[in-house]
């Protein structure tokens, strides 16, 4: 029982974990090198992250500088992020680009804040999935008795309900994040 509860923790712990670093990506109106984590291009026929190929710095809180290991992949890298939605425009001189972080709108704010919401709620998704799958071994179990089964699914409800109240508290502060000012 114990070891049903302790990969359950470990699997909800990891849709947690996955959470924070999809928010990462969502623009907070401050230049944030993870806002390009998701913005991929063709190199050498295969997908790949910017951050792979280039050094991303911030610049004065409000300017990402894109320097690319490899010069040829300016013209590659400045189009992935055009037509990424990152809502950022790409401004290269030949050697690296540059993407200025405009401050967000109100209602973009609230677009951002949605879109942190649905991946809060993708993350409650996989934290109820575990719940059913522990709950379906606990029940298949023939070793275990009445009360046994009882008390382990009352400890993953209370699992459960542990990791929404830390994923909306996640949520919460990344939208507190958006909107503010």
């Amino acid at each position: 029982m114990e070891q049903l509860l302790t990969n359950a923790k470990e699997r909800m712990q990891k849709a947690a974990d996955n959470l924070g670093s999809s928010l990462t990506s969502i623009r907070t109106g401050r230049a944030n090198a993870s806002i390009l984590d998701h913005v991929m291009f063709e190199y050498y026929g295969s997908l790949t992250p910017i951050n792979q190929v280039a050094s991303i710095q911030v610049i004065e809180g409000r300017q990402l500088l894109i320097k690319p290991y490899d010069k040829g992949t300016l013209k590659d890298i400045e189009r992935a992020i055009s037509t990424s939605d990152t809502g950022l425009v790409p401004q290269s001189d030949g050697t690296c680009i540059r993407l200025n972080v405009p401050t967000l709108t109100e209602e973009r704010r609230k677009e951002l804040s949605k879109s942190a919401s649905k991946f809060g709620e993708e993350a409650k998704i996989a934290v109820r999935n575990v719940r059913r799958d522990a709950n379906e071994s606990i029940k298949k179990n023939k070793e275990f008795t009445e009360d046994v089964k009882k008390d382990g699914q009352e400890k993953i409800q209370k699992l459960t309900d542990d990791f929404v109240k830390k994923i909306d508290q996640i949520v919460a502060e990344k939208t507190k994040e958006i909107m503010s000012v």
